[in-house]
């Protein structure tokens, strides 16, 4: 229902992106003048073009050593999805995609658009599955007095557990850091 929706305005999506980068060509065009603005344009697309050739398949080589490997390929697979989507952007003429696709060809960027892909796939498929995409989640554990929320029991101090020592009912606070 959701793809529906989003299929459904794309077109009007598209139309606004085209009436954006028109505005913002004409606004570098008015700053820097007519030819810089152009060879700035050509220079992008073309440079955008070369990177779909190189993040093709260098994602391709990561996808397949992580498989050889019998590592999950989750990672790779997101890392060059979002190299590819950052040259396309950039191979398509005008200044805002070229922005955009730069974001997401340098490491900051693709490094956080990555953990927002898994992230949201995590939410979509349930962690299970996105463990098998993307590997173990990594937990950084805070070490913390045990709590007791039983009422009735007279308030005393709990012994301190011994390390490595598993207690029922325990709960460990704790955050997830993949």
């Amino acid at each position: 229902m959701r793809m529906r929706r989003a299929l459904a305005l794309l077109p009007l999506a598209l139309l606004v992106l085209a009436v954006l980068e028109i505005a913002v060509f004409v606004t570098v065009v008015h700053t820097i003048g007519g030819l810089p603005a152009f060879i700035a344009l050509t220079a992008a697309t073309v440079l955008g073009l070369a990177l779909l050739r190189r993040e093709g398949s260098k994602g391709w080589r990561a996808f397949r050593a992580a498989a050889e490997a019998g590592r999950p390929p989750g990672r790779q697979v997101s890392n060059s999805l979002i190299g590819l989507t950052g040259a396309l952007l950039l191979a398509v003429p005008g200044f805002l995609t070229a922005v955009i696709g730069l974001i997401l060809i340098l490491p900051p960027g693709r490094q956080l658009t990555r953990r927002a892909v898994e992230r949201y796939t995590e939410t979509r498929v349930g962690s299970a599955a996105a463990g098998d995409l993307f590997g173990p989640r990594h937990v950084r554990v805070h070490q913390a007095d045990p709590v007791d929320d039983d009422i009735t029991a007279p308030a005393q101090q709990p012994a301190r557990p011994v390390a490595g020592e598993i207690l029922q009912g325990e709960v460990v606070e704790g955050e997830i850091v993949r």
